[in-house]
């Protein structure tokens, strides 16, 4: 199965559908029954698998959850960690069957107190519950059978999980924020030792003689192995396909064999498990690699029988979402981007060492990420190109059939288009003048992952595992941008590339602290933006017009004509196609995304007749493509690739994403990649040509009328009111989405015909 970010996957064992985003799980003693916690924007549940007949028995909603879950008790109870609602829940459970007994209160739900519990353990003989507090950066010990408080501590970072150590009476905790694991006494009072490790250290494994601790550190394709004796690092164990690659493996989760002789890692972003032999101290050796489902965030053993068990988080696809925003259709019930893929439990029989050649043969094969990538993608940026300036446009969150469904010259189902021709006229002539691009793919769900994926070509497994909490109104702010520490990749965005190698940059909008007054000046929300941002553009704010942003834009553009030092990169945001609702008094969703079409029409027409229009390029795309629907992929939105040098009058049918966009850009600008996904995804060397067409383009006036607002019967007026547009995705985009089909549509227009199935490939390339 080919994903749409261009990866394949193809799962070595059964797969079981668990629920929306399962990123945690535990195996009762008796290696009977798997507990699945289910941490997605959608429904929360917890399911009960029975992994020795392969199949799903039972399923408990759950209002708010994430990560924690653990039997005890022999396993004939359970706790999970409850989220946002600050609390733990304690199941009993019997053949398969699990209640809810009783809980653990620790504070107020959000958003009265910010806790956010997490990672769970428990130290049966002793009778403690340990539990971390993500928001509160704080270890919890509770008495598991009076439920009191015994210890709570303040740590130096934010938690992502605890274990309690089966040999030594201490406790070890993973600061994901801090590269650092903890080890404290049994009851919290002391700490006994902090260890240094790689960047977002997460999961963790004891080996069975107490002597070693491996911990995954997420942003490094590494785990550290910890001598627990001298309490210092004493191997890091690669877990990527080759071992200078690139970040963007993100091992996430770790398993040990029964004799603790075999390693079993969980490598997110590749889609696979890494099977090491480690049996050997400072020795360890790659074994082979296991094929998984789509993200794998948890992998433990069934030591009762050997079996690998997996927690793939995205489940074995992608899908189509013509039933988005739909009249007629509860809000709860529409395919959302954000909840529309489906996890999965992977049984893998455990395999013999010919099998494992075979699968680490299938990995290979699944990754486009070669040894040679880097190598070739830096060479490609060597070669002489007649492009030195690139502008790169990125606007918020619409799918290919919302603008451009109406084209007849691509796929695009006419049926879906909220905004067509007669909205976006600008966009449109665009694609016919240039290229049109109808099998363009975001790497990401939404606008939290969709700016880092965009400006990174990578998304951490904090913003991953985190995002779905928020959107899902379940609490959390929005803290996924370039200036959170433990948003940001250690590979660092396309800024701080173009800054290690001596690439001249501008920002405007992208990635601002912005201020509360228009006229004052905004600031760089990250330091390498520092100093080159323009001061005077506007960021995320939907009362601030995307015809102001292009007019400041090209004061500035006009003064670099006239005295020269044009920056050679440039990232321009235009993200009033967003919209604003259906609020009374403001514009109405088809002047917003007229406006943003005028704004885009007015910039290409600008620079199409300037001195550096014969050497410049634009890149134009959606951060995500969660606000609406498409007949192929939930994913799929539009871009525009615009210069002299690209093709005109052009259909371009391949298969391209944002991080083969980003890839572009960079070997255009003589840039090396900077991880392993814009190193391997496909650039768009077929939008371009050698030949030079230097026709200039002409802006097309707006055809509605820009300044139409809404009335106070505009459908959902009242809810659009209450929603909080100051930055991206502050709203409920479900509920959004349905809000701007019924207002543009109609609240009784038909329904469009139903589509179902997998995720489909426009171009009908066939792995080679």
């Amino acid at each position: 199965m080919r994903l749409p970010n261009g990866w394949y996957i193809s799962p070595a064992g059964k797969q079981i559908e668990v629920g929306d985003a399962p990123l945690n799980f535990d195996i009762d003693p008796d290696g009977n029954y798997a507990i699945v916690t289910n941490n997605g924007e959608g429904d929360q549940t917890v399911c009960i698998v029975d992994v020795k007949n392969g199949v799903a028995t039972q399923s408990i909603p759950v209002g708010r959850s994430w990560l924690g879950i653990k039997f005890y008790n022999g396993g004939k109870n359970f706790a999970l960690s409850g989220g946002n609602d600050n609390r733990i829940f304690l199941y009993s459970f019997d053949q398969g069957k699990a209640a809810l007994a009783d809980s653990i209160v620790v504070g107020k739900p959000w958003p009265n107190e910010g806790i956010w519990m997490g990672g769970i353990d428990i130290d049966e003989a002793a009778h403690l519950l340990y539990v971390t507090g993500k928001y509160d950066s704080t270890f919890y010990c509770f008495d598991l059978a009076t439920k009191e408080l015994r210890k709570k501590v303040q740590l130096p970072g934010m938690p992502y999980t605890c274990l309690v150590s089966k040999k030594h009476p201490q406790v070890y905790l993973s600061l994901w924020s801090s590269s650092s694991v903890l080890v404290f006494d049994g009851g919290l009072n002391t700490t006994l030792g902090t260890i240094a490790v790689g960047p977002h250290p997460n999961d963790m494994a004891e080996s069975p003689d107490g002597k070693r601790l491996y911990v995954a550190n997420a942003n490094e394709n590494s785990v550290s192995v910890i001598d627990i004796g001298s309490m210092k690092v004493t191997e890091t164990i690669v877990s990527s396909l080759f071992p200078d690659a690139l970040p963007g493996s993100t091992p996430n989760s770790v398993a040990l064999s029964s004799d603790g002789n075999t390693l079993y890692i969980a490598n997110a972003d590749n889609n696979y498990i890494a099977v090491m032999d480690v049996s050997s101290q400072g020795g360890s050796r790659t074994l082979g690699f296991i094929p998984s489902g789509w993200y794998p965030s948890c992998v433990r053993i069934n030591h009762a029988n050997g079996d690998i068990i997996i927690a793939n988080a995205k489940g074995n696809s992608s899908f189509p979402n013509p039933h988005g925003p739909i009249p007629g259709h509860k809000v709860e019930h529409m395919q959302y981007i954000g909840s529309l893929m489906k996890g999965t439990l992977e049984l893998v029989k455990h395999p013999s060492p010919e099998e494992l050649r075979a699968y680490s043969a299938q990995i290979y094969g699944n990754s486009p990420y070669r040894r040679d990538t880097v190598a070739n993608q830096q060479e490609i940026g060597r070669l002489l190109s007649p492009i030195k300036h690139v502008f790169y446009v990125l606007k918020e969150n619409r799918t290919y059939d919302q603008i451009l469904g109406d084209m007849p010259e691509g796929n695009g189902d006419s049926s879906l288009t909220l905004f067509g021709e007669k909205v976006t006229p600008n966009l449109h002539a665009l694609a016919r003048q240039f290229v049109l691009l109808d099998n363009f793919y975001v790497d990401a769900e939404v606008s939290a992952d969709g700016h880092n994926w965009s400006m990174a070509a990578y998304a951490t497994d904090y913003v991953e595992k985190t995002w779905p909490t928020m959107y899902g109104n379940r609490g959390g702010d929005f803290d996924f941008g370039p200036g959170n520490k433990i948003s940001s990749p250690s590979s660092g965005y396309i800024w701080d590339n173009c800054k290690a190698h001596n690439v001249t940059y501008r920002d405007y909008g992208e990635a601002v602290n912005e201020p509360e007054k228009v006229g004052d000046p905004n600031t760089a929300s990250t330091a390498g933006l520092e100093g080159h941002v323009c001061p005077d553009y506007r960021g995320f704010d939907m009362d601030y017009s995307d015809f102001d942003r292009e007019a400041v834009w090209e004061k500035e553009f006009d003064a670099f004509e006239r005295d020269g030092g044009l920056p050679q990169f440039n990232i321009v945001y235009f993200p009033n196609d967003h919209t604003n609702g259906t609020a009374k008094g403001k514009g109405t969703p088809r002047s917003f995304a007229a406006q943003n079409d005028l704004a885009v029409g007015k910039f290409i027409d600008r620079l199409s007749k300037s001195k550096y229009w014969k050497e410049s390029a634009v890149f134009i795309v959606e951060d995500d493509a969660q606000s609406g629907s498409d007949h192929v992929d939930a994913h799929r939105t539009t871009a525009f690739v615009i210069s002299p040098y690209t093709k005109h009058r052009y259909v371009d049918h391949t298969m391209y994403s944002t991080s083969g966009l980003v890839g572009t850009i960079e070997r255009i600008l003589g840039l090396p990649p900077m991880t392993q996904y814009d190193a391997s995804a496909t650039p768009m060397v077929n939008s371009f040509t050698a030949d030079g067409d230097f026709a200039q383009y002409n802006y097309i006036p707006a055809i509605i009328d820009l300044k139409e607002q809404n009335l106070a019967s505009a459908y959902g007026a009242k809810e659009s009111e209450e929603m909080d547009f100051s930055r991206p995705d502050e709203i409920n985009e479900a509920v959004l989405n349905d809000i701007l089909w019924r207002s543009i549509k109609g609240a009784d227009a038909p329904l469009p015909a139903p589509r179902h199935g997998a995720w489909v490939m426009v171009e009908d390339k066939k792995k080679e």
